[in-house]
């Protein structure tokens, strides 16, 4: 099996535009989170957050018309603008010129929960609240899920697979994955691989109240509503965002003298077969196991754990046993951090945000804190590196966990390059 380099990192988000303001956002402990504007994003004159039961969420600082030409942007969903602003930003950053490569070689894999569910919500709001059939002439084309991986490999023209992966929570980390066993395995040489999410619209923010998964506004301040880990934790709160990686076979890195973040080292992925939403201590910790196994490593040798922490009453004691379950009592002395408490859920997109927050700490030596962990649980007693980020000069590798509604688990693990 051939090694995999991480060259490129692109970064769409509600921490900032570009992986460095990203991560320093993150160093920092600045919240994304806010109470959402009136009307939500992408919905001109309809008042309809009021109706929604939750109004905090985490919004991305985005400007599309500076990035796309008018007829372009009529193309495209907000799910797809932010796709292709970060593979843009992870294209330059690599320093791949795709014309002088074997465009056959090379693909694109994304991962999304959602889709274009702007256009949806727009379709949807233009046939039965002002009861007209004139939607959108692209309504299609902008809502298929697979859109935001069929314009970056359009943008590039890359002809080699371009695969949407669709897993809700841990689609991107799938998305990653998958693409690092192609090229792992010989497959192709270069991948653009991650995940985008735009779900910050009155369909899909009541359609999350109903399932009572939403946190409640923090009574003091909205931005610190998600509290992952905390005895007094009320649930998710919902952000929107894309991050996108080159992936490149080493040696075709190396070749070219291009700057290498990390190496990708482990991907684990199960499925828990017993109820759709509520998570299993045994296929998370299986998760890990597998993605340890794949990098050839022990418990003892990750140095931070960017855990999924949602939270929610039931992931986050669960996701805490498993890490028990899996590194034993190295458990303890192991630095957890749920960066959504941050930026927030991006849903489909999550974990290759959390990904991009993995590699740079590992890149950077510096481990972003959990924020807003102030009443502990009895039952969550790891080191959540609860506040502030802390440095960390030894630390050598880095798991991202993604688990999903549905039971799709996915682990992805990188070591300093």
């Amino acid at each position: 099996m051939r090694r995999v380099a991480i060259t490129g990192i692109g970064v769409i988000s509600p921490l900032g535009n570009d992986r460095d303001a990203f991560f320093a956002s993150l160093a920092s402990g600045r919240s994304g989170i806010a109470r959402l504007p009136t009307p939500p994003i992408g919905r001109p004159g309809e008042p309809a957050i009021e109706r929604s039961k939750s109004h905090v969420g985490a919004a991305a600082s985005f400007d599309p018309a500076s990035l796309f030409p008018a007829p372009r942007l009529r193309m495209l969903d907000r799910v797809s603008q932010f796709a292709l602003a970060a593979s843009a930003q992870a294209v330059r950053d690599s320093g791949l010129a795709f014309e002088n490569m074997d465009k056959l070689r090379t693909g694109v894999f994304v991962g999304t929960g959602m889709g274009g569910a702007h256009t949806t919500d727009d379709g949807y709001f233009t046939l039965y609240a002002e009861r007209s059939d004139r939607v959108k002439p692209y309504s299609v084309l902008m809502a298929m899920t697979n859109a935001a991986a069929s314009w970056i490999g359009i943008e590039y023209g890359l002809n080699g697979p371009n695969l949407t992966y669709s897993t809700a929570c841990s689609s991107s980390a799938v998305a990653i994955g998958e693409a690092a066993r192609r090229i792992a395995s010989g497959d192709v040489d270069v991948m653009i691989a991650g995940g985008s999410e735009a779900p910050l619209n009155f369909g899909t923010l009541v359609a999350w109240d109903a399932l009572k998964t939403l946190a409640a506004e923090d009574s003091e301040d909205a931005s610190q509503s998600c509290k992952p880990f905390a005895g007094n934790r009320s649930g998710l709160v919902l952000g929107e965002g894309a991050a996108m990686v080159i992936l490149e076979e080493w040696q075709h890195a190396y070749s070219r003298g291009a700057h290498i973040h990390a190496e990708f080292a482990g991907y684990g992925l199960c499925t828990d077969a017993s109820h759709i939403t509520r998570p299993s201590v045994e296929g998370q910790s299986a998760a890990m196991r597998l993605a340890l196994d794949s990098a050839a490593m022990q418990p003892a040798d990750i140095g931070y754990i960017n855990a999924h922490g949602t939270a929610t009453l039931a992931n986050d004691t669960v996701e805490t046993a498993a890490i028990k379950q899996v590194f034993g009592d190295y458990a303890y002395r192991i630095p957890v951090s749920s960066t959504k408490s941050m930026h927030g859920h991006l849903l489909g997109a999550a974990g290759a945000l959390e990904f991009a927050a993995s590699v740079l700490a590992l890149e950077k030596k510096f481990i972003p804190p959990t924020i807003n962990l102030k009443v502990p649980d009895p039952e969550c007693d790891l080191d959540y590196a609860p506040g502030q980020a802390r440095a960390a000069a030894a630390l050598n590798a880095v798991m991202s966990n993604s688990f999903a509604f549905g039971g799709t688990n996915a682990v992805l693990i990188c070591r300093a390059a």
